[in-house]
């Protein structure tokens, strides 16, 4: 063989390697917006599930103390201790700490609802109410 064609087969053209970076970048083009919008769908789903927890840990605090924590007291209460509840037997949420939406802003509530004994809603990741997509109200009564 001659060393010419020795070279030639050991390596890729620069052509080859055009039309494969070609292939990724349609690739990356095609799959990166399902990946982003599977990834929004996710966090309004865990903040779906995150406002039925809470609700269900409100209706815990209600059985034991024979109400639901009042407007000012908030979420809170679920915690820490409000000054002169009786029958308190918390903190009610493992951690210890009232969690966040998974946008990293705080869970509206609202007693008593509009909705039902309790309202609990998070405005999405924009932070205001309305919205469309990722951007949408997550709420209890829904």
């Amino acid at each position: 063989m001659s060393p010419s064609v020795s070279k030639r087969a050991a390596g890729f053209t620069l052509v080859e390697l055009l039309v494969v970076l070609a292939i990724l970048g349609l690739l990356a083009g095609l799959v990166g917006p399902q990946v982003m919008k599977f990834l929004g769908s996710s966090k309004t789903k865990t903040a779906k599930l995150q406002i039925d927890d809470l609700v269900a840990t409100l209706d815990l605090y209600r059985l034991e103390t024979g109400r639901y924590p009042t407007a000012q007291e908030g979420l809170e209460a679920l915690v820490a201790k409000p000054g002169n509840v009786a029958n308190w037997n918390g903190p009610y949420l493992k951690k210890g700490v009232v969690p966040k939406d998974p946008w990293g802003f705080d869970y509206q509530y609202r007693f008593p609802g509009d909705h039902g004994g309790v309202d609990i809603w998070t405005l999405g990741a924009d932070n205001r109410e309305g919205g469309e997509g990722e951007n949408a109200d997550v709420k209890s009564w829904d």
